[in-house]
């Protein structure tokens, strides 16, 4: 398990990275007004909270039975899918409490369920898989562990199937991080060449 500023950091500079580069671009054009950066300190900081959600039941077994269990609240892992669900309504219950817009809290919930699952790709390198599938399949699964599979020892079709697989699930948690920053106004453009 990779230290909690690792899983913030991770969260900040890999998966929302768009918010960081629009903002550090602003700031040095001199466009970055007050109401723009405290804007992007509150996504920030919801997203990073929410980077933190799986290991939230630490905190409930250091102090009742001074373990440092944190994988499970009750029968439930917390480092699920499943679990990413209060994460998804932590941030729907703020962006609700900030912008009074149901559309925008939605877009944060979307962020944080980003958040969540930057957590568990991390808990993946370093773990070697998360239950990210529970109840529907109760063991362990490691993203990670099928990129470093050989076609020669499994067939190409299963080789690509695993590769696609891996690949497919880090790229829709960036792009979920990035559809909701978009919403925000953190984005980067395309200009054609002329």
């Amino acid at each position: 398990m990779p230290y909690p500023v690792v899983h913030v950091l991770f969260f900040v500079f890999c998966i929302s990275a768009v918010a960081v580069f629009a903002a550090t671009r602003s700031f040095f054009r001199g466009e970055l007004s007050l109401k723009g950066s405290t804007h992007l300190i509150f996504l920030l900081f919801i997203g990073s909270i929410c980077s933190l959600f799986p290991d939230i039941v630490i905190i409930h077994s250091l102090f009742v039975s001074g373990t440092m269990e944190h994988c499970w609240a009750g029968p439930i892992p917390t480092h699920s899918l499943l679990f990413s669900l209060l994460a998804v309504l932590f941030g729907i219950v703020a962006g609700y409490a900030k912008y009074r817009e149901p559309g925008r809290a939605m877009y944060l919930g979307l962020f944080a369920e980003a958040a969540f699952s930057s957590h568990l790709l991390l808990d993946d390198i370093s773990e070697g898989g998360c239950e990210y599938l529970y109840p529907l399949y109760e063991k362990k699964i490691s993203v990670f562990s099928m990129m470093d599979i050989g076609f020669r020892g499994t067939g190409i079709f299963d080789y690509l199937m695993a590769s696609f697989v891996s690949v497919f699930f880090v790229w829709s948690i960036i792009m979920m991080a990035l559809f909701a920053l978009s919403k925000y106004g953190f984005e980067l453009n395309y200009k054609e060449e002329k």
